[in-house]
């Protein structure tokens, strides 16, 4: 079933959910022994796993992670003292996201954990909130998707500043620590709706004992940090002096690349993957998609899917090649075969 995690009872489904089950990677023979049935559903197991196996602990991802441990940990002011803020930035494609929600959901559960199921008051606990935000986010859309969060009754009526009001009331009565915000780039604080939503982020948090959590793409590019001023008038700018900018580099060709494709081999439910498969295509794998992971686990998502209707079996550099993925990561591939066919050229007109 579908879900949300910008609703509380589908961030619950996702702290809880257990790790898939790998299923066995059958030899070529045992594959063709299968039934209709049997192999149409080994077959949707052997895709479902591949869209899913799992988050792999890139040095960018561990090194965010330990830096919001350190925050959140550390954020331990009193009510009258302002906590500081993560953000997390960089290209898209990244991690950032998944950074983000995946230290929330053990932040959540370890907090469930010690802390119990409710409150002392006895209402519900939910110590992560978590919303996503959007082009056209105002002030009172924003309230609005923190209480839709909750489920608030409210939600769906209500003044900016009612609607404020009662997600004040959900983050403080179900103990809640840690507010997850995406896509901040959408805010223009050139714009008036821009401005008082940047601006209400810091109301935020002047009033709630929790720690902020942003990602967004670009922010530092965008002098977001600036909340728009410039000259003499950055230096009034709160954001730069609240917000801590964990940046997520994309990989560089190297060791770091290479350990992240022999650690996605050993996910691979394909007859006749080998160790040392996609670690040969290393070169090619980085040409295809810059060094960002999100382009790499699209291509190897697909090259899966196809592999497997094809009967290949097999990540191979022809199989690869022939799957499309993000614009961006194709006109690299253009870039890539235009050289390749000026190198191929140069040679030719040095051996004749």
């Amino acid at each position: 079933m579908a879900y949300s995690l910008s609703r509380k009872e589908g961030w619950r489904r996702f702290v809880e959910t257990t790790p898939r089950t790998r299923p066995e990677t059958l030899t070529a023979t045992a594959l063709a022994r299968l039934g209709g049935d049997v192999r149409a559903d080994y077959d949707e197991a052997r895709h479902d796993w591949h869209a899913n196996f799992g988050t792999i602990a890139t040095p960018q991802l561990t090194a965010v992670r330990d830096e919001l441990e350190l925050i959140v940990a550390s954020n331990r002011q009193d009510a009258d003292r302002v906590c500081g803020a993560a953000v997390i930035d960089g290209q898209p494609g990244l991690g950032k996201t998944t950074i983000a929600n995946l230290f929330g959901r053990d932040f959540d559960r370890t907090a469930r954990r010690r802390h119990g199921t409710v409150t002392e008051a006895g209402d519900e606990r939910i110590p992560v909130f978590r919303v996503g935000l959007t082009s056209n986010t105002t002030l009172r859309t924003l309230n609005k998707m923190i209480c839709e969060f909750y489920g608030h009754p409210g939600a769906s009526r209500g003044s900016a500043a009612q609607l404020a009001s009662y997600a004040l009331d959900c983050v403080l009565q179900c103990g809640t620590r840690v507010g997850i915000i995406d896509d901040v780039h959408f805010i223009d604080q050139h714009s008036r709706d821009g401005l008082a939503v940047s601006n209400h982020l810091k109301w935020l948090a002047n009033e709630l004992p929790i720690t902020f959590i942003y990602a967004g793409v670009g922010l530092a590019e965008r002098r977001f940090f600036d909340e728009g001023l410039s000259g003499p008038s950055v230096a009034l700018a709160q954001t730069a002096r609240r917000w801590t900018r964990l940046a997520v580099d994309p990989f560089e060709r190297g060791k770091h690349w290479r350990a992240l494709l022999k650690a996605i081999e050993k996910q691979l439910v394909l007859a006749h993957t080998r160790p040392g498969q996609l670690t040969s295509l290393a070169d090619y794998l980085f040409a295809r998609t810059g060094g960002h992971i999100g382009s790499l686990m699209t291509l190897i998502t697909r090259g899966c899917f196809k592999a497997i209707r094809t009967g290949d079996e097999q990540l191979s550099h022809d199989l690869l090649d022939s799957v499309r993925i993000d614009e961006a990561s194709e006109k690299a591939r253009h870039r890539l075969e235009a050289a390749t066919r000026t190198s191929r050229t140069a040679r030719q007109r040095a051996a004749s």
